[in-house]
């Protein structure tokens, strides 16, 4: 069985659906510290050809408390302003009219815990792509909740059997192919392809929220960049 554990993310990109999509098990890691100034509560769209982050609004965000402790906040202007941001920004984008309604849903889901609205997201669009990954929440484990780092995701797999275990690309400096070898778990990394597409008249501009790749691409294309990746064994081994 193949497992991949992740922080729930705000509209992330490709990679992170591709992840999803390469395992048999996703734990979402609603039960370790919320990361400032990552990509937990924000992300990027095209805006006027640029780059731009997008956020969701938080009270009381910490790195001191879980992602599952944390509050959205209830004024819901900040996201009546989200979604008038992307209308203007993708209105013209040539798959707006199919992408825009599940977007829209899933920014009004009326849910102030943060990990709970980003299951939310993540679910939605996971059915939206057809992903069928069986998707675990951490917090739902009974595990031993002292551990960090490595030796908390090693636990993990032994808990639920996993026999293969994929990470971000960029935990590659954090994790070593042999230690989870003396488990009997086998390491790999899922590194995106760059996946160039046309963003109306602007230069290129990669690794964007999947708004933006669903907005120019649509469903069925950005099913088929689901497997644009390579799986990388780490350096280390």
């Amino acid at each position: 069985m193949k497992l991949g554990i992740m922080q729930p993310y705000f509209f992330p990109y490709i990679g992170y659906w591709q992840l999803i999509n390469a395992v048999d098990k996703y734990i979402i890691y609603d039960d370790v510290n919320y990361i400032k100034g990552g990509w937990i509560n924000r992300n990027r769209i095209l805006v006027n050809g640029n780059p731009s982050y997008f956020s969701l609004q938080l009270d009381g965000a910490s790195p001191n408390k879980k992602i599952n402790e944390i509050k959205l906040n209830s004024n819901a202007v900040w996201k009546k302003k989200l979604i008038n941001s992307l209308q203007m920004s993708y209105s013209k984008a040539p798959f707006y009219n199919e992408v825009f309604p599940i977007i829209q849903d899933i920014i009004l889901y009326s849910e102030n815990n943060l990990a709970k609205y980003l299951e939310n997201s993540l679910r939605k669009l996971c059915a939206f792509l057809d992903i069928n990954t069986e998707i675990i929440v951490s917090s739902t484990l009974q595990k031993n909740n002292d551990l960090k780092g490595k030796d908390k995701v090693i636990h993990i797999c032994e808990i639920l059997d996993a026999k293969e275990y994929i990470n971000a690309i960029g935990g590659q400096d954090m994790y070593d192919s042999k230690t989870f070898l003396e488990h009997g778990i086998k390491l790999s990394f899922i590194e995106t392809n760059i996946i160039p597409y046309t963003q109306f008249k602007n230069d290129f501009v990669p690794y964007l929220s999947i708004i933006d790749l669903l907005m120019f691409n649509g469903k069925e294309k950005v099913k088929e960049y689901l497997n644009d990746y390579k799986l990388i064994k780490n350096s280390k081994e």
